[in-house]
């Protein structure tokens, strides 16, 4: 079965939250230091639960994304941040942004589970690297191709299709195939077969970081995503050391990975 909060958004909303303030606060905040009202900025920031943790701390959100329905949602259930005036939203293309437009730059960018989805990836980071204010950060949050739901096949509405690992690493055809014969909705399998043309592993997403002059200050797989407590009912889990340092391997088994970049001296 497909899970409830991809169709009952104020429950996604609400992992959102639940999960930047839990882990992507701590993972970044060695970075932002003890310094108030930063320009927080997340690329593809649905409701925002992600920016609602940041605007707690005291920072000043920005959120970015191409789903007019998903901004109209953020300002709901962000109503008290938008009149106080914590948060901002714009229905538009990253690319479309300089910092003379905007009057500012940002402190820190968020993209999470958003770059496997992009196709010129490079020229993706290249743009965001334009955007960052001095000292300024980009924290990624991406699935590894290859692990064992790197398609988003847990979307899917059939129930074994939803559940079944691996399979999206089949040739394009024979994928199309089984999820046609699954009776998924023809939107989703078009959804899902983009993040195949795009997919991108952690080797791939380092070359890309080296390309554009930003440089990786910290990273941490997941052998299981803390995102999972709410999909599988699992407990988050590190990467295993030894799994992590083989290349080949780690892409099959981490189902997360998290980076810290920042511009190269």
């Amino acid at each position: 079965m497909a899970f409830d909060f991809h169709e009952q958004r104020n429950i996604y909303f609400q992992q959102q939250y639940e999960h930047s303030r839990d882990y992507i606060i701590p993972f970044v905040e060695e970075f932002l230091g003890s310094r108030k009202s930063l320009k927080i900025c997340e690329v593809g920031s649905a409701e925002a639960g992600v920016l609602k943790a940041f605007i707690e701390k005291g920072h000043q959100g920005i959120g970015i994304e191409l789903s007019e329905g998903k901004i109209e949602r953020a300002k709901k259930f962000m109503a008290q941040e938008l009149k106080n005036g914590e948060v901002t939203f714009f229905h538009r293309d990253i690319h479309d942004f300089s910092k003379e437009e905007l009057g500012y730059g940002f402190d820190l960018i968020i993209l999470k589970d958003v770059i496997e989805h992009v196709h010129d990836q490079e020229k993706m980071m290249l743009k965001l690297k334009t955007l960052l204010n001095k000292n300024g950060i980009i924290f990624i949050g991406m699935p590894p191709w290859t692990m064992p739901f790197g398609g988003h096949q847990q979307m899917l509405s059939n129930k074994w299709l939803s559940k079944l690992p691996y399979y999206h690493i089949l040739p394009r055809s024979i994928y199309k195939g089984m999820m046609k014969m699954g009776n998924n909705d023809p939107r989703t399998i078009d959804a899902l077969l983009e993040i195949k043309d795009t997919q991108i592993s952690i080797n791939r997403f380092y070359r890309i970081s080296k390309n554009t002059g930003l440089k990786v200050l910290k990273k941490q797989l997941y052998f299981i995503n803390p995102n999972y407590k709410y999909k599988f009912g699992l407990k988050p889990r590190k990467q295993n050391i030894l799994i992590a340092s083989l290349p080949f391997l780690r892409d099959f088994f981490t189902t997360t990975a998290y980076f810290v970049l920042g511009e190269s001296e």
